[in-house]
């Protein structure tokens, strides 16, 4: 991989983790993600976090997909 090429994709990450950052109090917190079930009864919790595996599993994905290339 091209050293410049190399440097522009750290540099993308780097402003990605900054906006992150920036905004991390307006973003829900993984686990609070609409798509995440919730069942509470009396002395019974279910909760399944399906929202935060699909962001999960995209981010991850996208991560690999720039990395192969």
């Amino acid at each position: 991989m091209h050293p410049g090429k190399l440097l522009l994709i750290a540099g993308g990450m780097l402003m990605l983790a900054g906006l992150l950052l920036l905004l991390a109090d307006k973003l829900p917190l993984p686990g609070r993600l609409p798509g995440d079930i919730r069942i509470e009864k009396e002395n019974f919790t279910f909760y399944f976090p399906l929202g935060s595996c699909l962001l999960l599993s995209l981010l991850l994905s996208l991560f690999l997909w720039l990395f192969r290339r």
